[in-house]
């Protein structure tokens, strides 16, 4: 929680982002990313907690991918709140653009929701008794924006800058620019007045520089060796879907995996001399030698 401004930060696991709630320090608040669509009623039940008394006046999403905007339409449903979410998917979201948008082609659900208004980059939004600057930050995800309230300093920088790193960067997944959106959304976070960082995922911080560095070093990295962030890739896409699952069959693991559209295109475009089957054991044996998940004779289990 930051004293300076009405602001708690509902802090989740990695199959849900976290949830912002900024305040007026009166009767209403506003939420800032909304979870996963499993995690829809837990999402609700804490936001409820948190509210108390007070309305929830908005929904914001940072980004559209499900991790970030999946408790939307449960909580449009309840609240009756409007959604704003950046304009880059605007139109893809309000016709539930499948091809457009994320969800189908990472295996991911989403309950269908229909946004209200666009979140504008180069504008300021006041949100709570804070004023907001709607700033890009592409990258991680074309589309995406961050909030930073410079008279605290509070920078909400959702999958553009955590702790120890950054999100995926989706961009170059499919053969397009992304690493150098990456670096440019660095710099405009260095040059910010910092002193709070809410990141997406994980606990918030302060020591921004330190943070910018790092990722820069992993940025770096990836960019020297493609294939390195094409497996990190993969491995924190399965493990986002065993997070979901729990448990699974190595063979329905493979099936579901086939026809999942990054994965497939990941294999295709960096590790088709093997078979798919054949990788995707590999990426498995990783996760199991990192411990995030067991195999288990023939099921795949999460830990």
């Amino acid at each position: 929680m930051n004293p300076a401004l009405d602001l708690i930060v509902l802090q989740r696991g990695w199959l849900s982002s976290n949830n912002i709630v900024i305040g007026d320090g009166e009767a209403r608040a506003v939420v800032v990313d909304t979870g996963y669509c499993t995690h829809a009623a837990q999402t609700l039940s804490l936001l409820q907690t948190t509210l108390g008394k007070r309305q929830l006046g908005a929904i914001l999403n940072t980004h559209l991918h499900s991790d970030h905007c999946g408790g939307n339409a449960q909580l449009m449903a309840h609240f009756q709140a409007p959604l704003l979410i950046p304009p880059g998917q605007f139109e893809a979201a309000h016709e539930w653009n499948e091809a457009k948008l994320s969800f189908r082609s990472t295996g991911q659900r989403c309950e269908r929701f229909h946004p209200d208004q666009r979140l504008m980059p180069g504008s300021t939004v006041k949100l709570g008794d804070g004023l907001w600057h709607v700033l890009a930050a592409p990258g991680h995800d074309p589309d995406s924006i961050i909030l930073f309230e410079s008279n605290n300093g509070t920078l909400i920088s959702a999958d553009a800058l955590w702790e120890h790193g950054f999100g995926i960067v989706f961009p170059e997944l499919n053969g397009k620019s992304g690493f150098e959106e990456v670096e440019a959304t660095l710099d405009l976070i260095a040059s910010l007045p910092v002193a709070l960082v809410i990141p997406g995922h994980g606990p918030t911080f302060a020591d921004m520089p330190v943070a910018v560095a790092e990722a820069r070093r992993r940025l770096q990295g990836f960019r020297l060796d493609p294939l390195r962030h094409a497996r990190y890739a993969a491995k924190a896409l399965l493990k986002f879907h065993m997070i979901e699952v729990r448990q699974q069959h190595l063979a329905d693991l493979q099936s579901w995996l086939a026809t999942t559209e990054v994965h497939e295109a990941l294999w295709q475009r960096h590790f088709s001399p093997q078979t798919i089957e054949a990788w995707t054991l590999e990426i498995l044996q990783d996760l199991q030698r990192s411990e995030s998940i067991s195999i288990v004779g023939g099921m795949i289990l999460d830990r």
